[in-house]
């Protein structure tokens, strides 16, 4: 079966899986969705017998049709090497009686490798026998872990370029140090002053800036995106649901059948939204947890119905989580309302408008059939950093104490339940140190790191601990107002 794509916001123009990749965003600011999800489910039967990359396989051969059989085992094959330190990919591990799925085996220490090690393949594939083949310029925002992904995914890919913008100061040392240090001919990282609420609002600009695309087609270079909005960002996620699945039943821990629940830590909706597909694609799937922090407007949606981006926005000790527009949510609206475009477009805009909009009551009726929720504030997540260690032995980051926290308060259902890690906890020492009960004032990331391996005999990941020698190549500070001129002067020197 084919699978075609469309935007949330008009099913006017549908375009193939290779197409809405290449194209990462709908014209119309919209987010690119299928209605044939849920209408051909994996086989569990196979799935449970499966390692992770046959499992990925039948993913996206159901997701992304139009690629065939050959191209998506090369595009698999190349992102799931030697470029993660584990053939399991995704390994699970217990944590009391329940597991934690360990997203941050890939090179840069996130869950965002798991799909942005995929991306850059994907779309070289579908730009192979294009009519054009000009330049891609892949344009992101970050709230720290998609961006240095990003870089490290496309870095010196041919025919692409990667721009990449972070909110200044609102990352840690070491997730900063792992963008400005990139090397690639092909790479542009600038901080913005700003959070990455402005910085996604204004990438979502650029590329609705109809004059700047008609400048950069008369050099023959277009836009796209790594950011979950893009479809193929999105899509190699829903492996690692399956995969997990599959690795309770092949250790014996439940049957092939029995439900399971999955608690995400989580702000733009995406990692969460991949587990959704998942149960689309027939993944015995209970409970889908939102695990928010201090910025929880998820969670407040979840519990009211209304959307309301209109607070104070926090900096909290999980940056990757200080968000508040949640941009997939939107693919999520688009099917709980049956595919109503117009309905979906009037939301968006009375977001972009007023901040706020409210979904009816039989929807949210629907969304809680699967989804619950909970927040941690800052000193819930150190105290659960804490306890892992000091009762289990585990070492956690900010980002996934937040989900444990969640998880932790959550009445036991009788299920399974599977908490994403998202992130090695070395990628935020200093505040995974203080949690510890260590003073960590006067030291910079690096004592902290050096300081974390002594306390609990955990190394550092060799690809963290090795920035502390790497030069700084990208010092870029700008305004919101600047980021088009800066992406206008990327392609230009990229695409020379």
């Amino acid at each position: 079966m084919k699978t075609f794509y469309h935007s949330t916001r008009s099913a006017d123009e549908a375009v193939t899986s290779k197409q809405a990749i290449l194209t990462g965003i709908a014209p119309d600011g919209g987010l690119y969705v299928s209605d044939q999800l849920g209408q051909e489910k994996l086989a569990l039967s196979d799935v449970v017998t499966s390692g992770y990359h046959a499992i990925a396989r039948n993913v996206l051969s159901v997701l992304l049709s139009d690629y065939t059989a050959d191209e998506i085992s090369s595009c698999v094959a190349g992102a799931y090497a030697e470029n993660f330190d584990t053939p399991l990919v995704t390994p699970l591990s217990p944590v009391g009686s329940d597991w934690l799925l360990e997203l941050w085996h890939g090179p840069t220490c996130a869950f965002k490798d798991v799909a942005l090690q995929m991306l850059p393949r994907l779309m070289s594939t579908a730009r192979t026998g294009t009519a054009s083949q000009g330049g891609v310029m892949i344009v992101t925002a970050t709230s720290g872990d998609t961006g240095k992904a990003a870089l490290d995914g496309f870095a010196d890919v041919a025919g692409t370029g990667v721009t990449v913008f972070y909110p200044a100061g609102k990352v840690s040392d070491i997730q900063r140090l792992q963008m400005v240090t990139q090397r690639g001919g092909n790479v542009a990282v600038a901080g913005i002053r700003g959070t990455f609420d402005d910085a996604q609002t204004q990438v979502k600009r650029i590329f609705a800036d109809r004059a700047l695309a008609e400048r950069l087609a008369q050099e023959g270079v277009v836009l796209s995106s790594a950011n979950s909005i893009n479809v193929g960002r999105l899509v190699p996620q829903v492996t690692y649901y399956f995969d997990a699945y599959a690795q309770l039943v092949q250790a014996g821990t439940i049957a092939c059948g029995d439900a399971v629940d999955f608690c995400v830590p989580t702000g733009n909706f995406g990692d969460v939204l991949a587990g959704y597909f998942a149960k689309q694609l027939g993944l015995p799937v209970g409970q889908l947890i939102v695990a928010s922090n201090t910025n929880k407007v998820l969670t407040d949606f979840i519990q009211t119905g209304t959307y309301d981006r209109r607070r104070e926005f926090v900096k909290t000790i999980s940056p990757s989580m200080d968000i508040l527009v949640s941009s997939n949510l939107e693919r999520l609206l688009y099917y709980l309302s049956d595919g109503d475009c117009e309905r979906v477009a009037s939301w968006m805009a009375s977001l972009s408008s007023e901040g706020i909009y409210t979904l009816p009551a039989e929807m949210m009726d629907r969304m809680r059939e699967t989804f619950s929720c909970g927040f941690a504030t800052d000193e819930e997540t150190r105290a659960t950093i804490r306890s892992t260690w000091d009762e289990q032995g585990v070492l956690i980051d900010p980002h996934t104490a937040v989900g444990k926290c969640v998880l932790d308060r959550m009445a036991f259902e009788g299920r399974q339940r599977v908490c994403l890690s998202t992130a090695n906890p070395y990628k935020f020492s200093a505040d995974v140190l203080a949690a510890l009960g260590h003073d960590v004032s006067g030291l910079d990331g690096f004592a902290c790191m050096d300081k974390l391996e002594q306390v609990t005999g955990v190394v550092a990941p060799t690809q963290l601990s090795a920035l502390r020698s790497a030069a700084v190549l990208h010092d870029t500070v700008c305004d919101q107002a600047e980021m088009s001129g800066f992406v206008e002067d990327a392609c230009a020197r990229v695409f020379a």
